[in-house]
């Protein structure tokens, strides 16, 4: 097999993707329109014509010089994440971004490690012997992950870093709801007793769900800064949703949704829903720090899982958690609540670093660092 690369259309690279059972939404053409400020190239990993692979490439350069970090988030979407055809992929791709003027590259290899399952995080988190997901025996182990980060490291790229700066990018451990071959009652079953007892508190007092459109966005957005507030994280502006809203629509009528739960009126909790083909995601969620008692976030999600039911998705994905699990992490209400939907704790192969100009890169790292 010899892959080449080169530029293919927007048209060319949705048209990859909607062949496939799940594409990142960060590997999708309307996403270098949300992402701006990058400059952005679609390109494809072509077998003679046979196109085999796509990628978002989103270029950030470096202060005052035209060199770029040359970065795939959750990507390149290939045929196969083998480590015995990787090289064929990546050291093409690696030539063609070096020569665009990238000193460094980031990819993030959508292939899964190790999932542990609802009964072992439980189990775990009562554990005061444990502190992280990997002190836990993993439920599912791919040994052929563990043989390609091994191959990626041969060939001189990077393994995950953790920390801030220019390790910060997507999680490494997200949370998963296998929907394949499940109904609703299934679903719904799988859940522990406090998320189905929230969820009939919900109905009984009340609580709506409806759909919103562009024009709710500034709603969303305003119970989106409380949040923000309250849980000390530092918000995006109500036009990163509106460009985000308009590129995915644009892209796939179904691919955002805004979902808005109110009680007696009043706004409780907000979210967005993502879809790519069978993979569904809650993106990004707000609640109110009034009338919690009302469970507006159960009911919510709840909606959102039946929705991704109905659309066909086979995973429903509640994006990033910490790999904390001891009782003092000041993360482990995230997962303990993610963990009450049944789903699974899922690690990534991560984001791998290949330097092209290390002097560069160590000089990017440090000034990503400084801005925090």
């Amino acid at each position: 097999m010899t892959i080449s690369v080169r530029p293919i259309t927007s048209a060319e690279h949705l048209a990859h993707i909607a062949g496939r059972a799940s594409a990142s939404f960060l590997q999708t053409p309307a996403w270098a329109t949300v992402k701006s400020e990058w400059r952005s190239e679609s390109l494809g990993f072509f077998d003679g014509e046979r196109l085999r692979g796509v990628a978002l490439v989103l270029y950030r350069q470096l202060p005052k010089v035209k060199r770029y970090l040359a970065y795939v988030p959750e990507g390149p979407v290939l045929d196969e994440w083998s480590s015995d055809t990787i090289a064929d992929y990546l050291e093409p791709f690696r030539d063609h971004v070096h020569r665009k003027g990238a000193f460094a590259i980031r990819i993030g290899p959508p292939v899964v490690v190790r999932r542990w399952y609802p009964d072992t995080i439980k189990a775990g988190i009562a554990d005061p012997s444990a502190r992280r997901l990997g002190d836990l025996q993993p439920d599912e182990f791919d040994r052929h992950a563990v043989r390609l980060g091994a191959t990626l490291a041969r060939l001189g790229w990077l393994p995950p870093k953790s920390g801030d700066g220019f390790a910060a990018g997507q999680p490494q451990y997200v949370f998963q709801l296998p929907l394949a071959d499940r109904d609703e009652a299934a679903v719904l079953k799988g859940m522990n007793q406090l998320w189905r007892r929230n969820i009939k508190r919900a109905d009984k007092e009340g609580v709506e769900i409806t759909l919103g459109t562009r024009d709710d966005l500034a709603t969303f957005h305003t119970l989106y800064l409380e949040t923000a507030e309250r849980d000390g994280f530092t918000p995006r502006p109500l036009e990163y949703f509106e460009v985000m809203w308009d590129a995915m629509a644009a892209e796939d009528a179904d691919r955002l949704r805004l979902y808005l739960a109110r009680h007696d009126g009043d706004l409780v909790a907000a979210t967005t829903w993502v879809r790519v083909g069978e993979h569904a995601w809650y993106s990004y969620g707000a609640s109110s720090t009034a009338k919690r008692e009302v469970r507006g976030s159960n009911a919510i999600q709840w909606r959102m899982i039946r929705d991704a039911l109905a659309a066909g998705a086979t995973v429903y994905d509640l994006r990033g958690i910490t790999d904390g699990i001891a009782e003092d992490d000041p993360e482990i209400g995230l997962i303990q609540f993610k963990v009450g939907t049944g789903g699974q704790a899922v690690e990534l192969l991560g984001e791998w670093d290949l330097p092209l100009n290390r002097v560069l890169y160590k000089a990017f790292d440090w000034y990503l660092s400084r801005r925090g």
